[in-house]
């Protein structure tokens, strides 16, 4: 089974540019946890996901241990708002793993898993033709294992 079988072609995008509130809110309406990048061209730039955007309200942890200082953690809940003001560009990973329509499902699944991600978009010529989630993944081998003859 190939990626090209399984991936979700309608797929959520930002630009650099977006808004951290408007993704936010399609995040949260749309109960996904993460968005590619793209810029005019629909070449991949970056990803951005809710983990980058609660990671950008925590302080930087080397400075506070240097410091002494205790993070304030409901004080920091309340400084969402500060983040919501950002962009896209200002927050998403910018180094994105890959695969191609072509490949493997599962070797799709080992990449993600290596670099501990859930989502990995799909490119041809860098230019986003779909996204592959571990729970397509999961998914498509669980229904195919239901098709085999015992």
């Amino acid at each position: 089974m190939q990626v090209k079988d399984t991936m979700c072609t309608e797929v959520k995008t930002c630009t650099p540019d977006t808004p951290v509130k408007d993704i936010a809110t399609i995040m949260c309406f749309n109960k996904i946890s993460g968005l590619p990048v793209v810029d005019e061209d629909n070449n991949v730039v970056g990803i951005v996901s809710e983990k980058d955007i609660l990671c950008s309200m925590f302080p930087d942890m080397q400075e506070l241990v240097e410091s002494g200082s205790k993070p304030d953690f409901e004080d920091m809940e309340k400084d969402y708002s500060s983040v919501l003001g950002k962009t896209v560009d200002d927050l998403m990973t910018r180094v994105v793993a890959t695969v191609s329509p072509d490949m493997p499902i599962l070797r799709a699944a080992s990449i993600m898993w290596l670099r501990k991600i859930r989502r990995i978009p799909v490119t041809e010529n860098n230019k986003l033709v779909g996204i592959l989630s571990m729970g397509d993944v999961h998914k498509a081998v669980f229904q195919e294992s239901l098709l085999v003859k015992t």
